[in-house]
C-alpha cells in the first residue's frame, strides 16, 4: 500500500485506542523494507482521525476519553490527557479511557485515482473515509457508514475490512472479519472503474467454534476477531483467504517437583488474595454513591491503593501458570481450481 504516492510501499495500523497510525515506507535496505516512525492520521482540518472517539462528559459530570488518553497525577490532581487536552478528573465521579479497536484498509473506493480508508470498530460497523486529496498529499473528509444493499455493512463486532477481486470478475469486492471469526463478503454490483456499489452480505466463513476456560483445547482451534487478507498463496492463479484471530488454548501438563508445585500453590493463593482485593477496591472506586460522601483524600488514597493491588495482581499474574494461553493464529483457506465464482474456500 503506498498511501503517499511515492512509489514506496507504506504502512497503515488501526488500534484498539481507535487511531489510525501511518508507517511512512523509506525504500529498503540489504533487502529489508525500512520504515519512520508512526504518525497519528488526521484529517483535511488537521484533526486525528478516531471514528467514534473523542472526549464524552456523562451526565453525573464524569469524563469518558475514547482514544489514546493516558491518566496523568500533577500536584494532587488527577486528569486525563488526550491529544492536547488535559481534562481533570472530579474524583467524587470520577473518569475513564475506553477504545474502539479500529481496523483500517485503504483502497481506491470511489474510483478517482487516490486511496481511501474503510474503517472497521469493535461494534461491528465499517465506515469511509473519502480521500479528497489527491495520491500524492491526501485531505480525509468526513467519514460516513459504508452503504450496501438493504442497509450498511455491519458485522457481529470487531470489522476487519479487506478489498480484494474475490468472484474473479475484474471488479473489487469487500470481504470483513467479524468478531465471532467468520467472514463475510460483500460483492461488488458496479461496473467495472466506477465508485464501488456493494450488495448485501453473504457470510463466507461460518462463526469459529472457539472455546474457553475449561473447554479450551491443547491444539490449535480458529478462534474470533477475524482479519483478513487475500492472495494467492499458492500460485495457481485463484484468490486465496488468509485469516488471523484470537484464541484461547490449554497448554500441555507440566510435571513439578514437591518443591515447586508448592510454590505454585502459594502463589496462586497470593494471586487469588490480590484479586478480592483488587475487586473489592473497584467496587468502592465504582460507587458514585459513595465516592461522593468520601473527601479528596479518601478518593485520591482510594485510587492510590487501587493502583497497587492492580500492580501486584498483574505481577503475581506473570508468575503462575494459567489455564490457558492466549494466541494469534493464522489459517489458510485455498481455493479448491475447480471452483466457481462466489463460492467459499476450504480450509
Amino acid at each position: 500500500m503506498d498511501l503517499d504516492g511515492d512509489g514506496i510501499t507504506d504502512v497503515l495500523s488501526g488500534s484498539w485506542p481507535g487511531e489510525l497510525f501511518f508507517f511512512r515506507g523509506r525504500g529498503k535496505v540489504n533487502g529489508v523494507p525500512q520504515f519512520e516512525r508512526p504518525v497519528k492520521l488526521k484529517d483535511k482540518n488537521n484533526k486525528t482521525i478516531n471514528i467514534g472517539g473523542g472526549v464524552r462528559r456523562e451526565q453525573d459530570g464524569s469524563v469518558l476519553v475514547t482514544g489514546d488518553g493516558k491518566f496523568e497525577t500533577k500536584d494532587g490532581k488527577q486528569f486525563i490527557v488526550y491529544e492536547d487536552r488535559r481534562i481533570e478528573v472530579d474524583p467524587k465521579v470520577g473518569g475513564g479511557i475506553t477504545g474502539t479497536a479500529s481496523a483500517v484498509h485503504a483502497f481506491d473506493y470511489d474510483g478517482d485515482g487516490d486511496l481511501d480508508l474503510l474503517v472497521g470498530d469493535i461494534r461491528g460497523n465499517v465506515y469511509l473515509v473519502p480521500n479528497e486529496g489527491t495520491k500524492q498529499k491526501w485531505a480525509f473528509g468526513a467519514h460516513r457508514e459504508l452503504p450496501c444493499a438493504g442497509g450498511t455493512v455491519k458485522v457481529e463486532g470487531d470489522a476487519g475490512p479487506f478489498v480484494a477481486d474475490w468472484d474473479g470478475n475484474g471488479s473489487p469486492d469487500l470481504l470483513v472479519g467479524s468478531g465471532d471469526g467468520s467472514v463475510w463478503v460483500y460483492y461488488n454490483t458496479a461496473p467495472k472503474g466506477k465508485p464501488m456499489q456493494l450488495a448485501a452480505g453473504k457470510q463466507l466463513v461460518p462463526p469459529a467454534a472457539s472455546s474457553f476456560g475449561e473447554n479450551a483445547t491443547t491444539e490449535p482451534t480458529r478462534g474470533n476477531r477475524s482479519k483478513v487478507c487475500v492472495a494467492d498463496w499458492n500460485g495457481d492463479g485463484l484468490p486465496d483467504l488468509l485469516l488471523g484471530d484470537f484464541a484461547f488454548v490449554k497448554p500441555k501438563p507440566v510435571q513439578y517437583t514437591p518443591e515447586q508445585q508448592a510454590q505454585v500453590d502459594k502463589d496462586k493463593a497470593a494471586m487469588e488474595e490480590a484479586r478480592k482485593q483488587y475487586s473489592e477496591l473497584i467496587q468502592q472506586y465504582m460507587d458514585k454513591a459513595a465516592r461522593q460522601k468520601r473527601s479528596p483524600e479518601e478518593n485520591e488514597k482510594l485510587q492510590k491503593d487501587l493502583g497497587e493491588a492492580s500492580k501486584k495482581y498483574s505481577e503475581l499474574y506473570q508468575k503462575v501458570p494459567h489455564e490457558t494461553e492466549e494466541h494469534g493464529w493464522v489459517w489458510l483457506f485455498l481455493r479448491k481450481p475447480s471452483e466457481q465464482a462466489r463460492a467459499a474456500p476450504t480450509q
